[in-house]
């Protein structure tokens, strides 16, 4: 039997070692990207979070260190996050360098819901005119039946926090099945701002009575969608997407005009300027 010499079994040993050992500088480097990441994930959704709620009005100048103190980050992160925030539209670029929170106006926001509608409609009229595989047609009921799912059979309670994300989830299924990259694109665009969203009238538990009827209203809609890209009926698919981003429309002239104590509660009605 051959015996590999001692000597040439260590080379093979330590050349091996050599290509399988991950150096401890480049161990550390990662590590430190990946809480790099992690602050500036967190320190994003904080953000966020002020400027939705109000914290920082429309107008507010934002100054890196004065944000870097109250999100407890270094100034690094804290650029990388206004600039997400800028192309999100939450944030405008200001000339002579810096952040100011953008203001939206009443007209602003009808806008930006009706622009989704007539994305959202397009994408429907494209996946009912281009056809829908049955694997596809299988996703959309089975949100359906989810959806439906969040609707008590004894009371008029709702489960909103499951239907908005399901909700979610249905809209974004739609588009997919589009089968356009571009179309998918802008509604992403269109909806980064969080009154224009789909589930934008969702969020928070306390105030489910002043929308229940819509909800109601746009699970029909939602099936009545359904059906019209089954039997590829892309006008009725188009015109049903449209009605549909209409609910947004009416809960949003409730919340200002009927009812302004909502404000408060919609994600991103602060910022609207009076």
């Amino acid at each position: 039997m051959y015996t590999c010499p001692l000597g040439l079994g260590m080379r093979w040993r330590y050349t091996e070692d050599r290509q399988n050992a991950v150096p401890a500088a480049s161990r550390g480097n990662r590590l430190e990207e990946s809480s790099r990441s992690t602050h500036t994930a967190r320190a994003l959704m904080g953000l966020r979070e002020k400027i939705l709620s109000g914290d920082y009005p429309g107008g507010t100048r934002l100054f890196e260190v004065s944000l870097a103190e109250t999100l407890q980050i270094s100034r690094t992160p804290v650029r990388e996050v206004m600039s997400r925030l800028s192309e999100e539209g939450l944030l405008d670029r200001l000339p002579n360098g810096g952040f100011v929170v953008r203001s939206f106006t009443y007209a602003d926001a009808v806008d930006a819901i009706e622009l989704r509608g007539v994305l959202e409609g397009t994408a429907m009229r494209l996946a009912a005119e281009r056809g829908v595989s049955s694997e596809g047609l299988d996703r959309l009921q089975a949100l359906i039946a989810q959806l439906d799912a969040c609707f008590s059979d004894t009371t008029e309670d709702v489960d909103l926090e499951a239907y908005s994300g399901l909700n979610a989830e249905f809209h974004a299924l739609v588009v997919e099945l589009s089968g356009s990259t571009v179309i998918r694109r802008e509604v992403e665009r269109a909806t980064r701002l969080p009154f224009a969203s789909p589930s934008a009238f969702l969020s928070g538990r306390a105030h489910v009575a002043a929308f229940r009827q819509s909800l109601h209203i746009a699970q029909d809609q939602h099936r009545s969608i359904v059906s019209a890209i089954a039997a590829r009926e892309g006008v009725r698919a188009e015109f049903l997407g449209r009605e549909h981003a209409r609910i947004a429309r009416k809960n949003l002239e409730y919340a200002v005009h009927e009812n302004p104590e909502l404000i408060q509660s919609v994600a991103g009605l602060a910022l609207l300027s009076s």
